[in-house]
């Protein structure tokens, strides 16, 4: 069975840092693009960084361009998601996904497989 396992979520102060994992079973991650999307209540999902499968580049979007980190651990066939500087407006469950290429469409068929979400919460 196929499976993507998010966890590294929690409560963390204004200023704080997280790190996220997305843990692949039944898939190895280092074949996949891999991407991090995150939904907050009352919002639609957005894209927050991707590293693509073939060249390895990474993408951020503005949500949190030169605050986050993504990387890949293939010896644990993780992907991980560095964020730092939290703001309470980054609360919100994210989602790792696995597909064929980076994108930041969250709906449609450009992601083969999705997780069940870690949630962030950034308050004081």
């Amino acid at each position: 069975q196929v499976q993507l396992v998010e966890s590294g979520g929690g409560l963390v102060q204004p200023g704080g840092s997280l790190r996220l994992s997305c843990t692949g079973a039944g898939l190895t991650l280092d074949n996949y693009a891999i991407a991090w999307f995150r939904q907050a209540p009352g919002k639609e999902r957005e894209g927050v960084s991707c590293v693509s499968g073939t060249d390895r580049n990474t993408y951020y979007t503005d949500s949190m361009r030169g605050r986050s980190t993504i990387s890949r651990d293939n010896a644990k066939n993780t992907v991980l998601l560095q964020m730092n500087s939290l703001k309470p407006e980054d609360t919100a469950v994210y989602h790792c996904a696995a597909g064929w290429a980076c994108s930041w469409r969250a709906v449609g068929n450009d992601w083969d497989y999705w997780g069940q979400g870690t949630q962030v919460t950034v308050s004081s």
